[in-house]
């Protein structure tokens, strides 16, 4: 069977981007997760307990959508930068290195939203991808232009979406539509963002968009 890894910056970034493609290849393929932060830094939380409620959340979320297994980094959320760089890169690579996977699927170079922790994971990954000799594709997850009228520019800056002839992989995902939505509903703290994200899906197609690379 192929394995995959998908590494995201915090719990919720498998559920709210390409959980329908994940579910999908979880059916044939072992499909591993890499989560970096542990949400704790999620905004308008103050509970001392939210990184293990969204680990557990992560890990709900992860076995709806057939995830053979979870890895936590358990860095603070907000807390990737470039002093810490190498030594991520360092612990995602052992995990590449052991499950020897042939795609790799993470977040854009922009972030998606801009968030600087999906920046500095979409980075990571993609020096990881060129370190990996047996890793033959790398997906980046984006978002299409008539997606990105539907967000709310929450950051600074929210990058504008992707055009159609700059996504070259679509992944139609309708028939795993009921697993994407309860995946993203394992995700109870982030409630408010649960709600505003099933509402935008039943706006979008039932499919997920990706800037897919190959040595």
């Amino acid at each position: 069977m192929k394995t995959v890894i998908g590494i995201f910056a915090h719990p919720d970034d498998e559920a709210f981007g390409p959980s329908g493609t994940l579910a999908l290849l979880s059916k044939d393929s072992n499909v591993y997760l890499i989560c970096a932060t542990n949400g704790d830094a999620a905004t308008g939380k103050s509970d001392p307990n939210l990184g293990k409620i969204r680990q557990e959340e992560l890990e709900a979320s992860a076995n709806v959508l057939g995830i053979k297994e979870v890895f936590f980094l358990n860095y603070p959320d907000g807390e990737l930068r470039n002093n810490i760089y190498h030594e991520v890169a360092g612990k995602i690579k052992a995990i590449v290195d052991k499950l020897n996977p042939e795609v790799i699927i993470t977040q854009e170079p922009r972030g998606i939203s801009g968030h600087i922790d999906h920046v500095f994971i979409s980075m990571v990954s993609s020096f990881v991808f060129e370190k990996s000799p047996d890793t033959k594709e790398i997906w980046y997850k984006v978002i299409d232009e008539k997606e990105r009228e539907l967000l709310k520019d929450y950051y600074i800056y929210f990058p504008p979406g992707y055009k159609k002839s700059e996504i070259n992989k679509v992944v139609d995902v309708s028939s795993v539509m009921d697993q994407k939505i309860r995946a993203i509903s394992q995700h109870v703290s982030q409630k408010k963002d649960v709600k505003w994200i099933l509402d935008s899906l039943e706006k979008l197609p039932k499919e997920e968009y990706f800037i897919s690379k190959k040595k």
